[in-house]
């Protein structure tokens, strides 16, 4: 993919200084007639230039782990773990780490002919993405789980469903889909960044509204408006369907009883483990399990 021109007029933050350029590394997970998917790791920080590029085809990424700031024609957004970048064939892009190092995105890319035909498929009024990122929400959870699973698991036939649903649902929800107002402060961004990456990587962080102002510094009013408005979802519908993707990844790849699952990645209340479960994925979690059929004990 060709380089396009430095412009640090496109940035959503200030807090970075121009400094390396540090390119994604990328690795093929599979392809099939007029789609592709990679494991795409970015090790960018805030000492880094933002790396700018251009969308050569119909892009959707699953981001994984870490945040960036992810700016196109459509608006700019910050990326979390479970949200989805959205990007038009054509349009140039531009990534930046402002406020945390490195990321890690499950990327799909289609061809002309294969995003017209799953348009048309699904029913869609429009194939080309009005805005720049899907938050996480309830339709997505499925897939951001699968996605994450078939990391380690060279599947072709079970990545090219996932490529394909994948499509369809990001053209049938970007419909209905309402962007956020746009730019944050960049003192905001910085505070939500540090929120989100310390949700994804301490399983000892507060769950509860007030306990996660503290951390950002920020009255609890202020901390949940600034948060959804960043973020697209609510501090609790985060945490919640971050720990329930953690979940639904460890189900399938071990062993253990799904209680002391549930319990290691912060339910406490069993009952209501298995009902928000069930509301997030459509099965309960043991028969989420038994769709690979893992025979373990529960």
């Amino acid at each position: 993919m060709r380089k396009l021109r430095s412009d640090r007029e496109h940035r959503l933050g200030d807090g970075g200084t121009a400094g390396h350029l540090v390119e994604p590394a990328k690795r093929l997970l599979a392809s099939g007639r007029g789609w592709t998917v990679s494991d795409v790791i970015c090790t960018a920080g805030p000492q880094d230039r933002p790396f700018e590029e251009q969308h050569l085809q119909t892009s959707v990424a699953i981001v994984v782990s870490g945040s960036f700031q992810y700016r196109t024609s459509t608006g700019g957004q910050l990326m979390t773990p479970g949200s989805w970048l959205l990007g038009n064939a054509g349009d140039g892009f531009t990534c930046g780490h402002d406020h945390g190092t490195g990321d890690r995105c499950i990327a799909f890319w289609y061809d002309e002919e294969f995003r017209e035909r799953i348009a048309s498929g699904a029913g869609a009024t429009r194939s080309r993405f009005q805005a720049p990122r899907l938050a996480p929400m309830r339709p997505l959870s499925g897939i951001v789980a699968q996605a994450a699973e078939l990391l380690t698991a060279a599947d072709p036939a079970a990545f090219e469903e996932l490529a394909i649903r994948a499509l369809a649902h990001a053209i049938q929800l970007q419909d209905g889909y309402v962007q956020p107002p746009g730019d944050a402060e960049p003192s905001s961004l910085a505070r939500v960044t540090r929120v989100v990456r310390m949700i994804e990587n301490d399983r000892d962080v507060p769950h509860d509204l007030p306990g996660l102002a503290r951390i950002a510094r920020l009255s609890p009013y202020h901390f949940l408006r600034t948060f959804e408005g960043v973020t697209g979802t609510t501090p609790h519908q985060y945490l919640l369907r971050t720990r329930l993707r953690r979940v639904a990844v460890r189900l399938r790849a071990e062993s253990a009883k799904i209680l002391d699952i549930a319990l290691d990645c912060g339910f406490g209340d069993v009952s209501n483990f298995n009902r928000v479960f069930r509301a997030e994925f459509g099965v309960s979690p043991r028969a989420y399990r038994n769709q690979r059929g893992q025979s373990a004990p529960s």
